[in-house]
C-alpha cells in the first residue's frame, strides 16, 4: 500500500493524459466527416472506451486520412 501511494503522484499525469487522449478520439471518431476503417463508428467507440491502447490502433490505422 505505501507503493502504491509513493507512485500516485507519478500515475495520476498519466492516467489524465490517456483519459484525454481517449476523450478526443471518440469526439473524433463522431465527426460526420470522418470516415472510419475496419468497423463501424460504434464498433470503434466501444473499443476506445473500454480497450486499452485501442485508441493508438485507432489513431494509426482505423481512420482515413
Amino acid at each position: 500500500m505505501e507503493l502504491l501511494l509513493d507512485l500516485l503522484p507519478i500515475l495520476i499525469p498519466f492516467v489524465i493524459i490517456e483519459i484525454a487522449i481517449r476523450v478526443y478520439c471518440i469526439i473524433d471518431v463522431h465527426k460526420p466527416e470522418r470516415k472510419v476503417l475496419l468497423v463501424s463508428k460504434t464498433v470503434w467507440t466501444v473499443l476506445i472506451a473500454v480497450v486499452t491502447l485501442a485508441w493508438v490502433v485507432y489513431l494509426l490505422g482505423g481512420r482515413e486520412s
